[in-house]
């Protein structure tokens, strides 16, 4: 089938590496191609500056040169349409905006570093690995502070902004537009990966007002900025984390927080450093099925996002990345003491999630009340996995490997954890 649209039965692309584009997608490339896209720093800055009403960017440990290197990564990626330019050179400026907000709100509230965080849960696995699931589940316990998606995105208010006469935040507006936007677009990513602006997500979003996360790789292709990235000292950035972390509690909410993020994989030491009372739920999953959903994600959305789609590239750029996650993963699951954290392969989110709930919540010294048992127990009903539709899968169609060829690559991470083929 040609997937326009998602629903309830599988989902099968036959056109993902020569797409054949929806009438409304093609009217949008060709909106958008028509006008260049310029990443000038000092413009972005200056837009960033105008909306935040204030001017101090804090660039007391090397800012600008992360985002100078930012910046170059994008620009080296000759490949991306005006669309996607666009949409990632908005990023920078929100990036910007909220660093600045971030700065001003610390100036006027000092006391916002003295905020602890304390006892938190982080969920630490790849993507598609089962956690979005879990760390929604776990999100369902109202005592949680979690990171809804529309937070995610615009974590800190501008000055004088607030919600609307009907109590909504712009910043929940502004979120809800995209995303209903991309549904028109692309509908077909509900059944990939949903970010609708009430779903909880990753806190390496508001890391990146520090631009130090991984996160440009999944925008873009760029090496550089990969490397650059691996090259930084993650504890003075996850140190930044923990600040904006105290600026949302003070601004939302003083619950403990639920936490989860697939580079904390390959940053383990940082992480504990940063929360060293922290409780860790590594989730497992056969790497050949972690490729294959991110790689078709990826290439699915490149119809809208690139000029061409190269899935040879796609496959050796993602199979590289996830083996250097596993491998710091493996190499580092010690750093994170035994008793306050548990290992959940996939095939155990299917069914046995209040089994799982109640092993880390005995780790993480948390009582498991009857009220929050049934606000777990209602999550489950309601979210199915397949809810949207399942992918169909084909690594030999699509992507011209077995997945016992690309399986047999990965030998170290089934050694050491109870990891089953898919």
């Amino acid at each position: 089938m040609n997937a326009a649209g998602p629903t309830a039965e599988d989902i099968d692309f036959d056109d993902l590496a020569s797409p054949q584009l929806t009438d409304v997608q093609r009217q949008i490339l060709e909106f958008t191609e028509a006008r260049q896209v310029e990443f000038d720093i000092d413009t972005m800055l200056s837009e960033a500056r105008e909306q935040a009403g204030v001017t101090d960017l804090d660039d007391t440990d090397g800012y600008t040169d992360r985002l100078s290197a930012h910046v170059a990564a994008i620009e080296n990626d000759d490949g991306l349409r005006q669309l996607s330019r666009s949409t990632l050179r908005q990023r920078v400026v929100r990036l910007l905006r909220n660093r600045l907000s971030l700065t001003e709100l610390l100036k006027r509230f000092p006391e916002i570093e003295s905020i602890p965080i304390e006892k938190p849960f982080i969920v630490v696995g790849m993507p598609r690995s089962g956690t979005t699931h879990l760390v929604n589940l776990i999100a369902a316990d109202p005592r949680r502070r979690a990171l809804p998606y529309w937070e995610s995105q615009d974590p800190i208010p501008a000055r004088g902004q607030g919600p609307d006469t009907h109590g909504v935040d712009p910043r929940y507006t502004r979120v809800k537009q995209e995303h209903d936007a991309l549904m028109v677009s692309a509908p077909i990513v509900a059944a990939m990966h949903d970010r609708f602006p009430e779903a909880i997500e990753e806190e390496v979003e508001i890391l990146d007002l520090d631009l130090a996360s991984y996160v440009l790789e999944w925008h873009a292709r760029v090496p550089d900025w990969r490397d650059y990235y691996l090259s930084l000292d993650q504890h003075r950035h996850y140190a930044y984390l923990k600040k904006v972390l105290q600026a949302l509690t003070f601004l939302r909410g003083p619950q403990t927080w639920i936490l989860k993020s697939p580079q904390h994989c390959e940053q383990l030491g940082p992480l504990m450093a940063t929360f060293p009372d922290a409780t860790v739920a590594f989730t497992h999953r056969d790497p050949v099925a972690v490729i294959q959903s991110a790689i078709t994600m990826m290439a699915y959305s490149d119809r809208l996002r690139r000029t061409s789609i190269d899935p040879d590239w796609l496959l050796e750029y993602w199979s590289d990345r996830v083996h250097r996650l596993l491998s710091a993963c493996v190499r580092d699951r010690a750093l994170v003491p035994a008793e306050r954290s548990i290992d959940i392969g996939f095939h155990q989110l299917n069914g046995n999630e209040m089994a799982l709930l109640e092993q880390l919540y005995r780790r993480g010294d948390v009582e498991l009340t009857a009220p929050v048992r049934e606000r777990f127990n209602r999550y489950l009903d309601g979210n199915p996995r397949g809810k949207h539709g399942r992918i169909r899968y084909d690594l030999r169609r699509h992507f011209g490997i077995s997945p016992d060829e690309l399986r047999a690559r990965f030998g170290f991470y089934f050694d050491a954890f109870d990891v089953r083929a898919e």
